[in-house]
């Protein structure tokens, strides 16, 4: 006869087990081939979802594509250049719109048609770092440090220049990127939640 003891820690683990398998079951997956133009991701759970959109528009930016600036192309990698990801549950959200951009005009052009675009989300903060694609610095809206205004991570030095509004929590960035006689950038939007609220 088994012991009392491992007879409920064997129930306890079926238990457990029969709970994952109906979080599994309730999952729903749905992967969308682009075929050659964006693919799309949209997982659901019951506690919540995910969904990945690598068909970013721009103006969920809040910004303007610099003039006669051209949207990069996937990478040699295969890696995207632009994406939407949301994700969100009873617990927190997290909202991403990133976009590549490249233009013929030199980082110092583009940053002044981006500090004027910046200005109407309060002080614009222009930091410098080495990591191309920009410095980020993210907490969800359940923690007080997500209404801390951004400011510029590490030592402030490197050949990118950043662009940054906002509070760590809902926060505007652009990040230029000097590539020969022309510029590499990125426009990014973040958003996020703790528990109440929407994104």
């Amino acid at each position: 006869m088994m012991p009392k003891v491992l007879d409920n820690k064997a129930k306890f683990l079926i238990a457990i087990g029969f709970t994952l398998w109906l979080l599994f079951l309730a999952c729903k997956v749905d992967v969308k081939d682009g075929k050659g133009g964006p693919d799309k991701v949209d997982i659901e759970t019951p506690i919540g979802g995910i969904h990945v959109n690598e068909g970013a528009d721009v103006r969920d930016t809040g910004l303007a594509v610099y003039p006669g600036a051209r949207q990069k192309q996937k990478g040699n990698d295969g890696d995207s250049k632009s994406a939407n990801v949301n994700i969100s549950s009873s617990f927190f959200g997290v909202k991403v719109v990133a976009l590549e951009y490249e233009s013929d005009d030199p980082p110092d052009k583009v940053l002044a048609f981006y500090q004027d675009q910046l200005k109407r989300f309060g002080r614009v903060l222009q930091c410098h770092t080495s990591k191309p694609g920009g410095d980020l610095t993210v907490q969800t809206g359940g923690n007080s440090d997500s209404s801390r205004e951004v400011r510029c991570e590490g030592n402030n030095t490197g050949n990118v220049t950043e662009l940054k509004v906002g509070t760590e929590g809902n926060q505007h960035l652009v990040s230029v990127e000097p590539e020969g006689k022309g510029s590499d950038f990125a426009l990014v939007y973040i958003l996020t939640r703790g528990k109440e609220g929407t994104i």
